[in-house]
């Protein structure tokens, strides 16, 4: 290579023999960090493979984007991953904008790659500008310091069941500049596809990019190196936030509600949770510790709250200097906050199925169905483009066939067979994929048409928020 110059690279994460995805789109970022890798692969030992996402956006230009990865994984005789998707009908279904929708579809298909044991990390382009672009937009929407951390160097993909980790998303370029970038690949005469959808100022990142960075460049001009260095403190902050409310919080939570005569009652009923906190444990506590376990109880629950609604709470128990508000407060996600003379409860009305949403699961991918508390996986092996399954509630006509039975049965049977009684039923969560039910919560259950795709569907426990 000579006297070339390269680019920051960070390869802390990495170890010989390591099968990387490197997710490329085209653009000048993921082009350079394919080109470094390869440069560094045989020194480390990497193995490199190149997955590349359609998004059914841009029409000719998005076509012309797959072509130009897909030849410049076979220039350097790398395995090609692709995926096609269909992201404006996954906007509409799962009430996103374009670019939320976007993005989760994108992750979706890198933890399939990872959870199928194809690769054991992906490793996405972020450089520094975008880690000072992320932190600016969380900034600008009143993120808390898990915000404020931006884009972090690595993420780990717990494996179904979340028993261990299936492997990690990386992001080596964080410490490269968008100008180092491009200048690498002009210096190695390597072409890349520009985006005219970068310049879109009807994208927020667009505007943060192309106006008000470049606004705060005449203050500092060194802002960008600034964001990113907030961001890393914020981490840091972060973790040893989450390890101390982690040991504090079980010791201050109290289930459910109290009944006469001693002991405590929780429901068992689908999305029904609840929990209390003793309000006199919660007097001495600094109020930046106070906040985060308001905040934990509440993840518990499946629910992310801003500033605004933890300092309700802090007014609701007499612990702010704020106006004292009524006993009774509702909170987003369906949590109800009240005031007793000892505790303050968090509930979480149970669900029915009028209430219960329908989710589209994407085949390959995953959906955070939150009504259930599920996050669900699917895996498939068909070759083409895959119709989305729907995660729902049982219904009329439904049928199943269990494992090892000769024929289908009604939804009525299983349930006795599970011991499920009314009102659980009618909340049960199932996934229907080409008219034919292939996964039930709790039953092993056979598909023809799942088998024939080897299509598999798992579900696990939903992460707290952040």
């Amino acid at each position: 290579m000579g006297n070339r110059s390269t680019l920051p690279l960070d390869t802390s994460r990495v170890w010989a023999g390591m099968r990387i995805a490197v997710a490329v789109s085209g653009g000048a970022d993921s082009v350079a960090l394919l080109r470094v890798l390869l440069e560094r692969a045989a020194d480390i030992g990497l193995v490199l493979s190149v997955a590349h996402v359609h998004h059914g956006l841009r029409g000719a230009d998005a076509d012309g984007d797959e072509s130009f990865v897909r030849d410049l994984a076979q220039e350097h005789g790398l395995e090609f991953h692709l995926q096609r998707c269909d992201t404006p009908a996954a906007s509409i279904s799962n009430r996103e904008g374009i670019e939320e929708a976007a993005r989760n579809l994108r992750y979706a298909f890198f933890r399939a790659l990872l959870t199928t044991h194809q690769v054991d990390a992906v490793a996405t382009a972020h450089t520094l500008d975008d880690q000072a672009e992320t932190v600016l937009l969380k900034l600008l929407r009143g993120a808390w310091t898990e915000g404020l951390g931006g884009i972090y160097p690595i993420y780990k993909v717990e494996g179904p069941g979340g028993i261990r980790d299936a492997g990690i998303i990386l992001r080596p370029l964080l410490g490269a500049r968008r100008a180092e970038v491009e200048a690498f690949l002009r210096e190695r005469r390597q072409e890349w596809r520009e985006d005219a959808s970068n310049h879109d100022p009807v994208y927020a990142r667009n505007r943060v990019r192309h106006q008000l960075l470049p606004a705060l460049r005449e203050h500092n001009p060194r802002i960008e190196t600034v964001l990113a260095s907030l961001s890393a403190i914020a981490r840091d902050e972060e973790a040893y936030w989450q390890a101390e409310v982690a040991r504090l919080l079980p010791s201050l939570l109290l289930p459910g509600k109290p009944v006469r005569g001693g002991g405590r009652a929780s429901s068992t009923l689908p999305g029904s949770m609840s929990l209390s906190i003793e309000v006199e444990r919660l007097r001495p506590l600094h109020p930046a510790l106070r906040r985060r376990v308001l905040r934990g109880a509440l993840s518990l629950l499946g629910v992310a709250v801003g500033f605004h609604h933890t300092d309700d709470l802090m007014a609701l128990c007499h612990l702010s200097a704020g106006p004292k508000l009524p006993p009774r407060l509702d909170l987003p996600g369906g949590v109800r906050a009240q005031r007793t003379p000892r505790e303050l409860r968090l509930e979480i009305a149970p669900l029915t199925p009028q209430t219960l949403p329908q989710y589209t699961l994407p085949v390959p991918g995953e959906i955070l169905a939150e009504a259930y508390g599920l996050l669900f996986r699917s895996t498939c092996r068909a070759s083409g483009e895959v119709t989305p399954a729907t995660v729902r509630t049982p219904g009329v006509g439904d049928r199943v066939r269990l494992l090892h039975s000769r024929s289908p049965k009604r939804m009525k049977e299983v349930f006795e067979r599970m011991h499920i009684a009314q009102p659980e039923r009618d909340c049960w969560p199932i996934v229907e994929w080409k008219g034919d039910v292939v996964w039930m919560k709790g039953a092993a259950i056979e598909s023809e048409v799942a088998l024939a795709a080897e299509l598999e569907i798992s579900a696990e426990a939903a992460p707290g928020p952040g």
